[in-house]
């Protein structure tokens, strides 16, 4: 049994410490806020994040960083655009060794992946990401479900696979890093477009030939940045993107859909009250796509779409009347 800590009371950060919990480890959830601790603490439940699941007795809820700095294991499970300022607040009391992100996004101010980040603060610990098709209320119900978890130390990949692996949450490893957190942030945009063609009422026909598009962009972007393109073929790369792009729970996709029927993205996330991180991600993405010199159609027409300079149909229009291309470029 280990002492695993995670720090991110989301969705996601409960499901992974009702799963470690139930693995026999001993588990501890950092709120990045007081009255989220007292909340979780006391009902044991969050209908929003995790239905009506209830939370085990056993699982430890706390504020305050020091009560975990014992953890063998600190998984970080918040949105990427808060991780900066939370490690600055939490990480002069931690020196953790071992560190799993299951964070999906890319900093807008840095363009610095989580493990990048994560690295500047901790620059001695083992770091690994987890990350693919894993909706999390289909986790915590035990729907098979497999994952992939990534660190540049092959052995450290190994560890982090028998710490997660259970019978209905299937856990491969790998040593791209790059291409895991790239395919895990890319898809969130791609994602976008895909609630946009389910708001305006598009067929499978449409929403297959965005997806193998979106993949390709996601391939080429990655390839000039060094990932391995295999990757992207993978969990992190086109399983997540199916996941995200199908799945009634994406919560990307239903912004997507939302602003396809003429709300507002900002409107979408309050009744929401989560985080879509494709909203983020895709200025970002285009930037660093646009500085290394890769067309991304998609992603592009997502954030022209969110900034309000085109409607939803006016940039499928525009995509659709690009010159005809072979199919991989």
């Amino acid at each position: 049994m280990s002492k695993v800590a995670i720090i991110g009371s989301g969705s996601w950060g409960l499901t992974l410490a009702i799963l470690l919990n139930e693995k026999g480890h001993q588990v501890s959830v950092l709120c990045r806020r007081l009255e989220k601790k007292i909340e979780l603490e006391t009902k044991r439940m969050d209908p929003k994040r995790i239905g009506e699941y209830k939370i085990p007795d056993s699982i430890r809820f706390t504020y305050e960083p020091q009560e975990i700095a014992d953890s063998e294991y600190i998984v970080f499970a918040v949105p990427s655009q808060h991780l900066r300022d939370l490690l600055i607040r939490v990480a002069p009391k931690l020196n953790p060794s071992k560190i799993v992100s299951v964070i999906k996004g890319i900093e807008v101010k840095s363009h610095k992946t989580p493990s990048e980040i994560l690295k500047e603060f901790f620059p001695s610990s083992y770091i690994a990401v987890l990350t693919g098709p894993s909706i999390a209320r289909e986790v915590l119900k035990k729907i098979p479900t497999s994952v992939v978890v990534a660190s540049e130390n092959i052995d450290f990949a190994k560890e982090i696979q028998n710490l997660f692996h259970t019978g209905y949450f299937r856990v491969y490893y790998s040593s791209d890093v790059k291409g895991c957190e790239l395919g895990g942030a890319v898809k969130n945009v791609i994602a976008i477009a895909a609630g946009i063609l389910d708001g305006l009422g598009y067929g499978a026909n449409t929403k297959g030939a965005l997806i193998v598009r979106g993949a390709r962009e996601m391939m080429r972007l990655g390839e000039k940045l060094g990932a391995n393109p295999l990757t992207f073929s993978g969990l992190s790369g086109i399983g997540d993107l199916i996941t995200t792009c199908f799945s009634p729970f994406s919560r990307n996709r239903i912004v997507g859909e939302a602003i396809a029927k003429g709300k507002k993205p900002e409107d979408v996330l309050k009744e929401m009250d989560m985080v879509a991180e494709g909203l983020e991600t895709s200025h970002v993405i285009l930037e660093i796509a646009q500085k290394v010199g890769v067309e991304v159609p998609v992603v592009e027409y997502v954030h022209k779409i969110l900034n309000g300079e085109i409607s939803p149909q006016e940039a499928i229009n525009a995509i659709l009347n690009r010159p005809p291309k072979p199919e991989f470029y």
